[in-house]
């Protein structure tokens, strides 16, 4: 019964813990990658600690290298000087030291060999890592973007079916907005058809009379002939098409001179 009882809620809890995970595959993803971090390090730390004994081993066999030579030197000068006993002690020596020599170059082989092979190792398994990270990082970003399309769809269907169920709402505000615009192009016409305009036709009259007459004043007063053909061109083809030709004449001194 207890048994049941636990499977029913880890399954729970794994159903409640699946489904945070589709929600929010950017945070799963960043805790696996913290996690990788964290296996690399400690990967790291017994490569560095295979390493170190690499360098021990590289240490011996420079100081049995060197025990070898000395040995062979101290041998070789004892049989040479005729002492046996000595020079055998040290023969004996020298073997041991070879021996041990020997056994140290293999182990320094080995685990070169096998620092190398960890080290590759690494590198692949990081490498692959990466790529799989980067490939689910494409994977979510193309996961954000089919969602939103979705639900720009989803929006754009519903907008489509509000907008044909308001048709007639917005049929009944083209009517209102067209009354209002007749309404206001009438009122605008009659506002147009009873303004006076005799007053400002009278006024402009007016001021192009001041113009030329103070023109005429300023030509006078200067000693300027005043073209004839300066006057406005309403009054040119007025008299062109009476027929009756206006004789010539000047202002100012040079009239008088004349």
């Amino acid at each position: 019964m207890f048994k049941r009882m636990s499977n029913l809620v880890r399954g729970f809890f794994s159903l409640f813990i699946s489904g945070l995970e589709r929600q929010n595959p950017e945070a799963l993803l960043e805790v696996e990658q913290e996690n990788l971090r964290k296996q690399v390090g400690q990967y790291n730390q017994g490569l560095a600690s295979h390493a170190g004994l690499c360098e021990r081993l590289i240490s011996q066999v420079k100081q049995l290298e060197n025990d070898e030579r000395d040995l062979r030197a101290k041998a070789t000068a004892n049989l040479r000087a005729g002492n046996r006993d000595t020079a055998a002690q040290y023969a004996l020596r020298l073997q041991t030291v070879q021996r041990e020599l020997e056994e140290n170059r293999n182990q320094q082989e080995q685990a070169e060999k096998t620092y190398k092979d960890l080290v590759k190792a690494r590198d692949v398994a990081i490498s692959a890592a990466r790529s799989k990270i980067e490939a689910l990082k494409s994977s979510i970003s193309d996961l954000k973007m089919k969602r939103a399309m979705a639900e720009l769809t989803e929006m754009a269907s519903g907008m489509i079916t509000g907008i044909g169920n308001s048709g007639e709402t917005l049929d009944r505000l083209q009517n209102i907005v067209e009354e209002e615009r007749s309404k206001a192009a009438g009122r605008a016409r009659v506002a147009r058809d009873s303004l006076d305009t005799s007053g400002i036709q009278i006024k402009e009259a007016e001021q192009n009379a001041l113009a030329e007459q103070a023109l005429a004043d300023f030509a006078a007063k200067e000693g300027i002939a005043l073209d004839p053909a300066t006057p406005s061109a309403s009054a040119s083809a007025s008299s062109g098409a009476s027929g009756s030709a206006q004789p010539v004449k000047s202002m100012g001194p040079t009239a008088e001179k004349a």
